[in-house]
């Protein structure tokens, strides 16, 4: 007996949002020809998808595999995550800079 395979629908994009708990925000974009003027138009559209781990940061390459709805708006599930983010870091400590101290200066407002 032939086992069937059932081929779901696949996307690659890249993570705008990971702040909320177990999900992603990827954007994928697309390359069309517009269809009066065949003018190459780049199409973007947003897509939530459920990520279990929390594995993927904002800025990473991921693939993104439909599933069944999870919720409103969750209809994708993190596959893979393609290409990791640089990420950069505010923290000078880190590279051997030590942060100068804030100085706040008050400005009193005159009397008119």
């Amino acid at each position: 007996m032939a086992e069937t395979k059932s081929v779901k629908n696949e996307k690659i994009g890249s993570v705008v949002s990971a702040k909320m708990a177990k999900t992603i925000v990827v954007e994928v974009t697309r390359r069309v020809p517009h269809p009066v003027y065949k003018r190459i138009v780049t199409k973007r559209r947003k897509f939530y998808a459920h990520d279990e781990q929390g594995t993927a940061q904002p800025g990473d390459v991921v693939r993104i595999v439909e599933c069944r709805p999870m919720s409103k708006l969750k209809r994708w599930q993190l596959g893979e995550v393609i290409r990791k983010a640089v990420q950069v870091t505010t923290d000078l400590s880190a590279i051997g800079i030590a942060p100068a101290r804030e100085q706040r200066v008050s400005k009193k407002k005159g009397k008119r």
